[in-house]
């Protein structure tokens, strides 16, 4: 199961179609989906969270709490979406490109994938856009 909630203004336009993807997502990944939680927030939300529980006092567009067991998916995603919006614009890209990137990133660590090296971050980055071509081909 995949929810979405809400603790700002922003809502998902396409809830179902991103269900969808994130399912395949984790199927073509060999993963089971339990349950993946979406939080999107703002910059405050966000910050607090990451102070309280990861002791980073720093800005951020995504936290995941990683509650997997074996190949079965479960979390909370948290994203930023003032976080994502800024994100796009360094980029120069859309919101909505760079919101779903960061929303399959975090399905992509549940499902092993790390990004703290830059081989590793190269993997990610490799699948994120792997992904994002499959929902762009798929699911629009």
């Amino acid at each position: 199961m995949i929810e979405f909630n809400y603790e700002t203004d922003f809502k998902l336009s396409s809830e179902d179609a991103i269900s969808a993807w994130i399912k395949e997502t984790i199927e073509q990944e060999n993963h089971i989906l339990e349950e993946v939680n979406y939080v999107f927030c703002n910059d405050d939300y966000l910050h607090k969270l990451n102070v309280e529980f990861l002791n980073h006092d720093t800005l951020t567009d995504i936290i995941s709490f990683d509650y997997c067991v074996g190949k079965r998916v479960a979390g909370d995603i948290f994203i930023s979406v003032e976080r994502v919006a800024d994100n796009a614009k360094d980029f120069d890209v859309s919101f909505n490109a760079e919101l779903k990137r960061v929303i399959i990133h975090g399905v992509l660590h549940y499902c092993g994938y790390k990004d703290k090296t830059d081989a590793d971050a190269k993997l990610m980055r490799d699948k994120e856009d792997f992904y994002l071509a499959l929902y762009n081909q798929k699911f629009i």
